[in-house]
């Protein structure tokens, strides 16, 4: 191995653990986390506005609204800032139409909703697997 190949090789393995403690702070910073998978294509979906939603007083509150990124994840809802208590009721609404449009797909689903609630302080990954024509849903980790 060349010198240039031992940098590379040591610079490679520095960003990927880079890449890992980074997901994993990312987690310990924020309670919740999502992603999209089209299991028609096997990709990612990337670009998809999803809003968080909590449920107050038999009422439906915007919390916070993201987009997935190139991996179609969304790593940064509810903050575990301070004593943050997020027990509750909540709702993500994944909107998928833009998506299949973009794609020259017809969908059945103008919109994916996933209802859960959170009871703990314990880290939530609510993904989605997606379809034009169905949609699955799973608790992750």
């Amino acid at each position: 191995m060349t010198k240039n190949m031992i940098t590379a090789a040591v610079l490679g393995s520095a960003l990927a653990m880079s890449a890992t403690a980074s997901q994993a702070a990312s987690q310990d910073d924020y309670q919740l986390s999502s992603h999209i998978l089209d299991i028609s294509t096997g990709k990612p979906v990337p670009n998809v506005d999803v809003k968080l939603m909590m449920q107050q007083d038999g009422v439906w509150k915007l919390v916070n609204t993201a987009t997935t990124d190139n991996n179609g994840r969304i790593s940064n809802f509810l903050p575990n800032a301070g004593n943050a208590n997020h027990e509750g009721i909540y709702k993500l609404i994944f909107e998928t139409t833009p998506y299949f449009r973009n794609q020259g797909v017809k969908s059945f689903y103008p919109y994916v909703e996933v209802n859960f609630s959170i009871e703990d302080n314990n880290h939530y990954h609510v993904p989605i697997t997606l379809s034009p024509y169905g949609y699955s849903t799973y608790r992750g980790s």
